[in-house]
């Protein structure tokens, strides 16, 4: 058996499209975008989108790779969704009225308003 496979096995991680792609994702490129809005709203299920940056804008400076929706894995849809998870910065001060430093979040697509 090769060591991939085995390291997998090993680990009781079954040798699918699911699990090949969420320890190897696929890198994204960065988008040029100036500004971007974090949507408002409360769903009525999990999500990974922090109460604290919803309806703010941030600024992307990383799209990290394609990963399974969190939302989706944690409803039990399976196959999940996959989106590009970006790396985004807000500033504290926009957050939460003070402070001069700068918050970064993981977001995926669908949590985004473009503009």
């Amino acid at each position: 058996m090769p060591a991939r496979r085995r390291r997998h096995h090993e680990n009781g991680l079954k040798n699918t499209y699911r699990t090949r792609k969420a320890l190897h994702p696929r890198k994204t490129e960065t988008p040029k975008v100036p500004g971007v809005g974090v949507k408002t709203g409360d769903p009525d299920h999990h999500t990974r989108v922090p109460r604290y940056v919803r309806g703010h804008t941030g600024v992307i400076v990383a799209a990290l790779a394609d990963w399974p929706v969190p939302d989706d894995s944690a409803r039990g849809i399976d196959p999940p969704r996959v989106e590009t998870c970006y790396a985004v910065r807000f500033s504290a001060a926009d957050l939460w009225g003070s402070g001069d430093h700068t918050v970064t979040v993981d977001l995926w697509e669908s949590y985004l308003d473009r503009p």
